[in-house]
């Protein structure tokens, strides 16, 4: 029974020493992740002040390890710069609105976690707002109302426009050329696409590019290093189980011998 329970012990440390390591083991990009999280927190409440030295950190940082760990595209340079400034006009302007200034934090925090994971990035969970309000716009088109359909369009190119810079890190670019050609079509025709069914099929189709880009997203979501966490544990403990079974057994088998030998004598 002691080597039994010395054998567990080793499975459940072994179960727990992969999920510690990879907690502890933090990759530069996940460090400006989380200094990007904190620019963001300071800008909700309102410590503009605090966001920009968070930024200028940021800044400081990234620089540093532009040559290191994982090297970055051209392009994912630029869009973290772009990203980078908008974030900082926020945290300083004197006059900006407190919901631009959210909305730009966002953008950027977005960008630096679709670069920072590999999986699941933050900006898919914009799905459901953004979803909701381009239907609400789609309804309104169909049934005429021109001001509900504005309205909620342009609610939708806001935010639209807060994950479109990690969109663009993430996906692939000839779904992202689709994606724009049909907002900008919707967007200039939009009084036709009020007054014309046949027009309004647009709405649809960018509904479905729309529900396939979060749809592709959250396919293959698990880390390739979490499921080897799950099947070196899996086989350890099925080992261990396997080991335990096979003692008991043998343990019952020697019992029924000794036992069966008691009635003889």
């Amino acid at each position: 029974m002691l080597k039994i329970k010395w054998l567990l012990l080793f499975a459940i440390i072994m179960m727990m020493t992969p999920i510690t390591a990879a907690a502890e083991q933090q990759s530069p990009m996940e460090r400006l992740d989380d200094i990007s999280d904190e620019a963001l927190q300071m800008v909700k409440f309102h410590r503009y002040e605090d966001a920009k030295k968070m930024l200028d950190y940021f800044s400081d940082q990234f620089t540093n390890i532009s040559g290191n760990a994982r090297p970055l595209s051209v392009d994912e340079v630029r869009i973290v710069n772009t990203s980078h400034d908008e974030a900082m006009e926020a945290a300083v302007s004197p006059n900006m609105k407190y919901e631009e200034r959210i909305n730009k934090l966002t953008k950027f925090r977005l960008v630096i976690d679709a670069i920072a994971t590999s999986h699941q990035p933050l900006w898919t969970e914009m799905e459901e707002p953004i979803m909701s309000v381009f239907s609400q716009a789609r309804d309104a088109a169909i049934n005429g109302d021109t001001a509900q359909f504005h309205a909620n369009f342009n609610t939708f190119l806001s935010l639209y426009n807060v994950i479109y810079p990690s969109m663009k890190i993430d996906v692939p670019i000839e779904n992202i050329q689709r994606l724009d050609a049909r907002i900008d079509f919707i967007n200039e025709y939009s009084s036709q696409i009020i007054r014309d069914p046949k027009s309004q099929q647009e709405l649809y189709a960018l509904d479905t590019d729309l529900k396939n880009l979060f749809a592709n997203m959250e396919k293959d979501d698990a880390d390739p290093s979490l499921w080897w966490v799950i099947i070196s544990t899996g086989s350890i403990i099925i080992m261990t189980l396997s080991y335990v079974g096979w003692r008991k057994y043998q343990g019952d088998k020697t019992w029924k011998k000794d036992h069966s030998r008691e009635h003889k004598d």
